[in-house]
């Protein structure tokens, strides 16, 4: 039986296995990078060492944040293959601990299984690359900062048309917001509206120093530069097609799905009742040092969005002109022409 097999002398084994461990070795050298990731329709779901796609929406209380959510993410998220996770803070808090934000940043950024993830909730900007962990996308909306006010004053009082049977805070307190100023009341007080500025200015101490004009520098920097899509709830659906037009892997339809919903489901949450404030409310109201600087911070964020959206539209202004804009740019002199060849 020996005789009847003859196996090739052990030098050009050796060889031959040389051989082998050097094509492999080329062929892995010579894959495009493209070739480690994993493709599922329109979304590319990280892998090991890939980038993560993470959009957080801290989003702020009482600017449509509802709406947003619950119209466009929660009816999204089948159609474009991602995931959606509300991140509910203890006592209805918006900081959180040092540690805290180490292990939810950690926790986000190594939870696979549920990426491409859209996670919002009511919770301060935290700063991902502080922990050594790549930043995510950030967007968000902001509203005039007395608007937001007055929303969350009869909100408490009246409650919305989105939990209709739920008894609010000040249920059956039907005190108007101008006699609530005229007698200096809490609820109307002016330092209620120190809201969105630390939200955008994040977790350092200073944030929460109501009035502090180094929050304000520090919020517009954040937004500037770590927010991809800010924008504004009387402009809603013009954000809705720029972050389709930005991040279709997520957004992908989202303008036609928005303009195609009843004015219930493209309101919701709405306030039942609201009682606009008088001349002399609105004087005491704007005069007030915590206001100017809200205003200034909702005003820079407004002309940032309207910048953004302006080259969206090519000038337009016209929110399908976002999405349907052809890129303005090419690709040209490109060498070598096969990128797999040998220079």
């Amino acid at each position: 039986f020996h005789e009847m097999i003859r196996f090739p002398p052990p030098g050009h084994l050796l060889t031959a296995l040389l051989l082998f461990i050097l094509i492999i070795v080329y062929i892995d050298y010579r894959l495009p990078p493209q070739a480690a990731t994993v493709s599922y329709g329109r979304n590319m779901r990280t892998v090991e060492g890939r980038r993560p796609r993470i959009v957080v929406y801290n989003r702020v209380p009482k600017t449509a944040s509802t709406t947003f959510t619950n119209a466009i993410a929660y009816d999204m998220f089948k159609q474009n293959s991602f995931n959606v996770v509300h991140l509910n803070l203890t006592r209805n808090r918006y900081v959180m601990s040092l540690a805290d934000q180490s292990h939810l940043v950690r926790n986000l950024t190594e939870w696979r299984e549920r990426q491409p993830l859209f996670i919002h909730g009511h919770v301060a900007f935290i700063d991902f690359e502080k922990f050594g962990f790549p930043a995510p996308m950030f967007i968000n909306l902001l509203r005039e900062p007395l608007e937001r006010l007055l929303s969350h004053y009869y909100f408490l009082r009246y409650g919305d048309n989105y939990r209709v049977g739920l008894k609010r805070a000040r249920a059956g307190n039907n005190e108007t917001f101008d006699d609530c100023i005229s007698r200096l009341g809490h609820d109307c007080d002016p330092s209620q509206m120190w809201l969105q500025i630390p939200y955008f200015c994040g977790h350092h101490a200073f944030c929460s120093e109501i009035g502090s004009r180094h929050a304000l520098e520090q919020a517009k920097r954040t937004l500037v530069e770590k927010y991809l899509v800010v924008g504004v709830v009387d402009r809603l659906r013009d954000t809705v097609a720029l972050l389709e037009a930005t991040i279709p892997d997520f957004f992908h339809g989202a303008l036609g799905h928005f303009d195609s919903l009843d004015d219930n489901r493209a309101h919701l949450r709405n306030t039942k009742k609201k009682i606009a404030p008088s001349a002399q409310t609105l004087f005491l109201v704007h005069s007030t040092e915590v206001y100017k600087v809200e205003r200034e911070f909702y005003d820079f964020a407004l002309a940032h969005f309207d910048a953004q959206f302006k080259k969206a539209t090519n000038g337009s202004g016209k929110a399908e002109d976002a999405i349907s804009m052809p890129p303005q740019y090419h690709f040209e002199k490109i060498k070598p022409v096969n990128p797999y060849s040998n220079l």
